[in-house]
């Protein structure tokens, strides 16, 4: 068998006992700490008529070239308790060192969560989070800035405390328009050190099944609430698979989440 099929089915399989023994474990016994600056969302919502405002730098850095946030904005808007309007854009820079530097808009990325069973902070909380992803009337796609393809992700989150650690895990299945459907995968665990800074660690994938790759990362990052409504958001690692044009040498999160109205939070 040749390397690239074991390769392929290995992915295929990481991905299937991902789905199966993940949110097993977790329903045996997480306040959540996915979303910004981590690529894993969790089922948490802003709240009733509550905005959520994450504005970041995120950098990308390949062998090959650099792909660049600057900024990311990412709005969400909380409708009852546990329904969360999403939208979220990038102004992108794509630097390459044989065609230069380029700069145009991202795709669009609309989306609805819904946490359709919550059994309370420390209790097991899940969502459904789908969410497209377009490309705007401009010339992004044709000058290379975002893919042609377009798509519609369905993923599912899972939280739930145990002890002094909040875990967080998300697995979907990303339907694809002129282009291979794919999944993404991710867990986050983390700790309140103190009631001000929490850090957390993070296991993320994404790939495709047809031709089947996958781009597994790892980070490490940290919450800082500054002053209400304002908190410090901070995100650094790499890829697990040496750097190559589709495996980044560093990857980042640095911005700023701002919570509205201040008063609805502590």
């Amino acid at each position: 068998m040749r390397v690239s099929k074991v390769i392929n089915l290995m992915s295929v399989r990481t991905f299937i006992l991902l789905l199966v023994v993940i949110p097993a474990t977790l329903s045996l016994r997480s306040a959540a700490q996915g979303g910004p600056p981590y690529y894993t969302n969790d089922p948490g919502t802003p709240g009733n008529l509550n905005w959520e405002i994450n504005l970041g730098y995120m950098p990308f850095f390949y062998s090959n070239q650099s792909v660049s946030h600057v900024p990311d904005l990412d709005i969400n808007f909380g409708v009852g308790d546990r329904i969360q309007l999403t939208y979220e854009n990038a102004w992108l820079r794509v630097q390459n060192p044989s065609s230069g530097t380029r700069f145009g808009l991202g795709q669009s990325n609309p989306g609805v969560k819904w946490r359709f069973y919550d059994a309370g902070e420390s209790g097991l909380n899940v969502s459904v989070f789908p969410q497209f992803f377009l490309n705007n009337p401009n010339d992004a796609v044709r000058r290379g800035i975002t893919p042609t393809s377009q798509s519609f992700l369905l993923p599912f989150e899972f939280s739930r405390k145990f002890g002094p650690i909040d875990v967080d895990y998300e697995i979907g299945y990303q339907f694809a328009h002129k282009g291979p459907d794919g999944w993404i995968t991710g867990l986050v665990i983390g700790h309140d050190f103190t009631p001000k800074l929490e850090a957390d660690v993070e296991f993320y994938s994404q790939g495709t099944f047809h031709p089947s790759e996958n781009q597994p990362t790892i980070d490490f990052g940290a919450r800082y609430k500054i002053h209400s409504p304002v908190i410090f958001l901070f995100m650094a690692g790499r890829s697990f698979e040496p750097t190559r044009s589709n495996q980044s040498y560093f990857l980042g999160y640095f911005g700023f989440q701002f919570l509205l109205p201040p008063k609805s939070y502590k």
